[in-house]
């Protein structure tokens, strides 16, 4: 069925005729009238495939996608429009991306993100490993990583996780948080307030339950978590945008099983600020930590002031880093980097001989 404009739109929250309400601001008004004049802008709350629905000054209205617009446009972005067709995307002040779970590319989350809250249930183990790669993305986003542990009341020694999560990540705000019961709401809100923010975590985390407590009204469809393994499904299955009722935009998104890297290594560095500040004092500018002489990393985990663990998943993170690095690479550089990858590799063999 082709894309129909200004058809009703239900399954979205109650829609604003404001456009500060979804964060438009002069900076935005400025980048309007630079790339497309005149024009009226709208902001993405939702991609259809065939078009989108975007809020505009009147309210919320599907709009056909009837050229190819670059970058293609994604929930968060703020378009031109000429009477219903978008023509152009204004300028991202970010981009929330990951490795697409089915290829070697770039999968888009969300545009212009200030804050992303990486969701862990306490109703299972919290993994460092995960949180530090949501962070990179974060990071690689230009956005601030928040650690938000759900449903605490099932959790007594919730206190404690989160002192954990502190000590594996520094840097990092950690908030408890228990929606059914209230906990941890208002410093959510608080976090969120007059900022566009997102959540990554696994299904069943409780991603859901702090969109409706946020958004003040049942956005999202809350699942089951099964009790074995507390598994949850994606009840949550396209990326939508929601206005919230204190200031500020969120942007809900599906859960994610895999977090994979598509960032540069400066984004690793920013989500490990601990390692980054101990680098300017190796011998080496081009220390890789990796048993270099003079290095002041390797010192520091000597001397237990610094966790072998999470050296070592810097050290993962980089070499995922890097190597999405050669895949964004035009394609004759990705030939010559696995060209120079092979003569590594043979020398370090005849070295080993």
């Amino acid at each position: 069925m082709p894309f129909e404009t200004r058809r009703p739109l239900t399954g979205l929250t109650v829609e604003v005729t404001d456009l500060a309400a979804y964060g438009w601001t002069p900076h935005w008004a400025a980048l309007l009238a630079a790339v497309a004049g005149a024009s009226e802008a709208g902001r993405v709350v939702r991609h259809d495939g065939a078009g989108l629905i975007v809020a505009r000054s009147d309210g919320l209205a599907a709009v056909p996608l009837t050229r190819r617009l670059e970058p293609e446009p994604v929930v968060g972005d703020w378009v031109a429009l000429t009477g219903d067709e978008p023509i152009a995307v204004l300028p991202r002040q970010s981009l929330l991306r990951r490795r697409a779970a089915m290829g070697e590319r770039e999968q888009a989350l969300a545009a212009n993100v200030d804050v992303v809250f990486l969701v862990c249930g306490l109703d299972r183990p919290v993994k460092s490993g995960r949180v530090q790669r949501s962070a990179t993305l974060a990071r690689d986003a230009g956005a601030v990583p928040v650690v938000v542990l759900t449903k605490a009341a099932l959790a007594p020694d919730a206190e404690r996780t989160a002192d954990e999560v502190r000590e594996a990540t520094p840097g990092l705000d950690v908030l408890v948080t228990s929606v059914k019961e209230g906990i941890g709401l208002d410093a959510l809100t608080a976090a969120a307030h007059d900022r566009t923010v997102t959540l990554l975590g696994e299904s069943g985390a409780g991603k859901s339950s702090i969109v409706n407590a946020l958004v003040g009204a049942d956005a999202a469809a809350i699942g089951t978590v099964r009790a074995g393994d507390s598994k949850g499904r994606h009840t949550t299955t396209t990326r939508e945008l929601h206005p919230l009722p204190l200031g500020g935009v969120l942007v809900d998104t599906p859960g994610i099983r895999a977090v994979g890297l598509w960032t540069d290594t400066d984004a690793v560095d920013a989500a490990f600020p601990d390692i980054d500040e101990l680098a300017p004092a190796c011998r080496f500018t081009d220390c890789r930590h990796d048993g270099e002489p003079g290095c002041a990393v390797e010192a520091a985990v000597g001397k237990g002031t610094l966790a072998r663990d999470r050296l070592d998943s810097w050290k993962r993170l980089q070499r995922e880093a890097e190597a999405a690095e050669i895949r964004a690479q035009p394609h004759e550089l990705r030939r010559r980097g696995k060209r120079f990858s092979r003569m590594a590799r043979d020398a370090q063999r005849r070295k080993g001989r």
